[in-house]
């Protein structure tokens, strides 16, 4: 008799499952630690912003109700904010969820999709489980090679994913450079603009991606609550295209994806400026805190651009499970292809000294 798992088509049984960040909870499980510092997931070490626990605190009566499949509030405020329409927004169960559902759209048996090398492992996953084919391209110093990426389109590709900043190398493209090869790709290629690090970019590195919906119709930007606006845990991100890519994104998606909680966090975080300004400038200090503490080391890392950096300290492995054993959680990057690093999430300056710490006495037990 045939076994029901053999009937499934092998390009899902041929998925490798992504690998999430290992739980604070799971850790003191196997190791009995009483203190867990977690700089693993790119989580804002500040928390929720205040105006978002306050409206979830005002949102609980109504728990017993189906959210707003619409999402009318939310999609009213991202539209007013960008001076944009309603129809220009797609909700997602964060942004993961709406690059599945940009592929489950654009992408099928017999089409292909193009990404760097060292970019997010989400695009190839939605890319494989839908049918279609996943073009890497090689990646120029961990950054994305533009004139490659381009250069790579098929008649047969749909999507082109870039990553800015790109996760997990912090690495950045500038807002003229990008654009200039955007325009380069062809009408029928979707352009997945994948901006979930966007609101860590400082003054002088910003650069207004949704003016260019007016230039490209093919754009799609995703963008998130779950990074600098401190929401992971609630699960809300949105999608910024021309109304007719919106429309056919609607169509695959869940009518109730976004939770009532998460569609009024996500609207009282979204005004709260002063929240997000203290997790720039914290961010900031964060960044510069890690990298003269690996300079110190001696450990050659990534500049990033994002609330992250990617560092290599040789056996990263190895590295990691001493890190585990005193209590601090990162994320090793070797499935990205990067097997001599480990990514280090900026966390409070105390967590950031600890981490510095608890990497100088892995690195000495190794030696």
């Amino acid at each position: 008799m045939t076994d029901l798992c053999e009937l499934v088509p092998g390009h899902i049984r041929g998925i490798a499952p992504y690998q999430p960040g290992k739980p604070i909870s799971e850790l003191q499980r196997e190791l009995g630690l009483s203190r867990i510092i977690k700089l693993a997931s790119n989580e804002n070490p500040l928390g929720p912003s205040p105006r978002a626990l306050q409206a979830i605190r005002e949102a609980l009566p109504d728990l017993a109700l189906y959210p707003d499949g619409n999402g009318f509030e939310l999609k009213s405020a991202l539209a007013e904010r960008f001076a944009l329409t309603r129809e220009h927004v797609v909700l997602g169960n964060g942004s993961n969820d709406v690059l599945e559902l940009a592929a489950r759209t654009f992408l099928g048996p017999g089409t292909s999709a193009v990404f760097s090398e060292h970019a997010f492992a989400v695009y190839p996953l939605v890319t494989q489980a839908v049918g279609a084919a996943g073009i890497e391209v090689p990646a120029r110093a961990f950054a994305h090679d533009l004139d490659a990426l381009t250069g790579a389109i098929r008649p047969d590709t749909r999507i082109l994913f870039v990553a800015n900043p790109n996760n997990p190398t912090g690495t950045l493209i500038h807002g003229p450079e990008l654009l200039a090869a955007l325009r380069r790709v062809p009408p029928h290629v979707l352009i997945v603009l994948d901006e979930a690090y966007t609101e860590y970019l400082g003054p002088g590195q910003r650069y207004d991606a949704v003016a260019w919906l007016s230039l490209l119709p093919n754009l799609l930007i995703s963008r998130t609550f779950s990074k600098a606006y401190g929401l992971a845990g609630l699960r809300v991100g949105f999608g910024l295209a021309r109304p007719a890519v919106t429309d056919l994104m609607n169509r695959v998606r869940q009518p109730f994806n976004v939770s009532s909680l998460a569609l009024a966090a996500a609207r009282a975080a979204l005004e709260d400026e002063p929240f997000l300004e203290r997790t720039r400038q914290l961010n900031a200090a964060g960044l510069e805190q890690l990298a003269q503490g690996f300079r110190r080391l001696g450990l050659p890392f990534i500049p990033s651009y994002g609330n992250f950096l990617s560092v290599e300290v040789g056996e990263a492995a190895r590295i990691y499970q001493s890190l585990l054993r005193q209590g601090l959680i990162v994320r090793p990057v070797a499935g990205y292809r990067m097997p001599r690093h480990l990514r280090v999430t900026v966390g409070l300056p105390e967590e950031n000294a600890a981490c510095l710490a608890a990497l100088e006495r892995a690195l000495a037990e190794a030696a």
